[in-house]
């Protein structure tokens, strides 16, 4: 798998992560033999840093660092919420025009913590498919301004708003996820880290590092219309 850089100076590099991709090895996926991390490396020919991590099944923006010190500044950027982060999303229903999610999650070792997600509605669409106890399913294309970085905090944070996330499991809509296998041969979780932006930790200038949507999304979008 060749994977498209987007950024590279001397301290970063960021590619435009497929959906499907771990980023590094995982106790979760004992059977997969391709990392993001791994093939970077391999492509770039040198060791790289994974300075954050996006889920699997979320594609767009992931960055590397190119040195261990650069590593460690990013990460405390990561840590002090001083990198603004865009996601969007395709979801099950009619979302608000706006809003925010304050709503606490709990990590993998039962610790509470403050979670914070702001978005907007950019287009909403209506198709005759018939969903459940509905004649019709609807949709919104979010956009996403995660204001904390919990694990799978986007996800969550829909389900939790009664409107999940497309092609998300175990955290999704079943009847959705069938229709969308079923019907469109689409097993993609529509979700696209599109763009960090962030002082940069040797230059402090602002840059902003940003990822195209994928195939599979933007065909989503086309059936969808949205």
């Amino acid at each position: 798998m060749h994977l498209k850089i987007i950024h590279r100076d001397e301290c970063l590099i960021a590619i435009n992560k497929p959906h499907g991709l771990l980023v590094h090895k995982s106790s979760y996926a004992k059977n997969v033999n391709e990392f993001a991390v791994q093939l970077l490396r391999d492509q770039v020919g040198r060791k790289v840093y994974p300075c954050h991590r996006i889920d699997r099944k979320t594609g767009g923006v992931l960055l590397f660092a190119l040195n261990n010190e650069t590593n460690s500044q990013v990460q405390t950027l990561f840590a002090q919420n001083k990198i603004k982060k865009k996601y969007l999303a395709i979801v099950r229903g009619y979302t608000l025009k706006s809003g925010v999610i304050n709503y606490p999650l709990t990590n993998e070792k039962g610790k509470i913590q403050d979670a914070v997600t702001v978005y907007e509605t950019l287009k909403q669409s209506e198709l005759n498919i018939p969903a459940g106890k509905f004649e019709t399913s609807r949709y919104s294309l979010v956009e996403l301004l995660p204001q904390t970085g919990r694990m799978h905090q986007i996800r969550k944070h829909f389900a939790h708003i009664m409107h999940p996330i497309i092609g998300d499991r175990p955290h999704g809509c079943n009847k959705q996820n069938k229709i969308f296998k079923e019907k469109f041969k689409m097993t993609s979780m529509m979700l696209h880290a599109v763009e960090l932006k962030f002082a940069h930790p040797k230059t402090d200038q602002e840059i902003t590092i940003s990822a195209n949507l994928q195939d599979e999304f933007k065909r989503t979008k086309k059936i969808l219309n949205l």
